[in-house]
């Protein structure tokens, strides 16, 4: 058993072995995960979190480096969650951003952890949510999540960063792409990257006449700014500092950031809560009530909501038997 309130003390002085444990215990669901989670709770909700997404191939890992170059420019303690497909096998990441972002390895002022779906879809591990609030007490000024690239699927991110950053490149379809995916209500800020490739203001024009199409936007409501990028030369990238600055003002000046955040914390408390009860219910397996509710149903006496509904009051209430 590890000694929670010690890691604790030592995340909050930057120590990264201290983060990796508590980043390890939230991943295995470990028994004191709930310590961890307690310990954390009085230390959290002063970091910015921004949140990539795009297609594979838009340069993602090479925007989030680079956006981390830019941060800790300004002297900024910044955290990175490089979220990857699974491998059937082990069940850990494939990719490994770490390896692409090691570039900032020896900097105490970085912490980049890469972290494996485990079958999850929406772009984002189960275990984001806790992994951020670990980051957030440890320090980190800014939090850069990244998505695992996987394209129409990951529009999550929305729900976990307080601002979403889309990634879109020339000649690869992007456009079709973000029409099909839905990012068009989810982007706070667009990135163009690979700017240098033919094609790139085209990218741009058609990005903006498609947010054009999609907009229903009151006076003083946030227009997303397109901004395009070499993330591979660091071009354009203060830019991109920039526009997450002004959007993060504009939320605070009208209380979005807050609404976000307790949308966010709500989701997280649910998720929580079903994840309980699905555990519950999965152990009902030849459970005595459950045979009876089959029963009743079978005999016409009970259809199978109010039947699901009488399952859930039992369980809130008494557990499984």
């Amino acid at each position: 058993m590890q000694d929670v309130s010690s890691l604790v003390a030592q995340a909050r002085e930057g120590r990264p072995r201290a983060v990796a444990r508590l980043i390890s215990l939230v991943e295995g669901a470990s028994p004191q995960l709930r310590e961890v989670m307690a310990a954390l709770a009085p230390l959290t909700g002063n970091a910015y979190v921004v949140g990539l997404t795009g297609s594979p191939g838009v340069g993602k890992s090479t925007s989030t480096s680079a956006l981390v170059t830019a941060y800790r420019k300004q002297g900024k303690r910044v955290g990175v969650l490089a979220v990857d497909p699974s491998s059937p096998f082990s069940g850990g990441a494939l990719l490994g951003d770490r390896v692409r972002m090691s570039e900032h390895a020896s900097d105490p002022g970085v912490y980049i952890r890469s972290m494996a779906t485990r079958g999850h879809l929406g772009g984002l591990a189960w275990s984001a949510p806790q992994a951020i609030r670990v980051l957030d007490a440890a320090g980190c000024d800014v939090i850069l999540v990244e998505t695992v690239g996987v394209g129409q699927s990951e529009v999550e991110i929305a729900s976990q960063a307080d601002t979403s950053v889309v990634l879109l490149a020339p000649g690869m379809g992007d456009g079709i792409q973000a029409a099909k995916a839905g990012i068009l209500e989810i982007g706070d800020v667009y990135v163009v990257n690979k700017a240098d490739r033919d094609g790139a203001d085209a990218t741009a024009r058609e990005l903006n006449h498609m947010l054009g199409l999609g907009e229903s936007r009151a006076p003083g409501d946030w227009r997303p700014p397109i901004v395009k990028t070499v993330a591979a030369r660091g071009e354009g990238v203060d830019e991109v500092v920039e526009a997450l600055e002004k959007h993060r003002a504009w939320m605070e000046e009208g209380g979005v950031l807050t609404e976000r955040r307790l949308a966010r914390a709500s989701r997280e408390v649910e998720t929580i809560a079903v994840t309980a009860l699905r555990e519950r219910i999965g152990d009902l397996h030849g459970d005595r009530r459950l045979d009876a509710l089959a029963e009743r149903i079978i005999a016409g006496e009970l259809d199978p909501y109010r039947a699901a509904d009488e399952l859930v009051e039992g369980l809130t209430t008494t557990g499984p038997n």
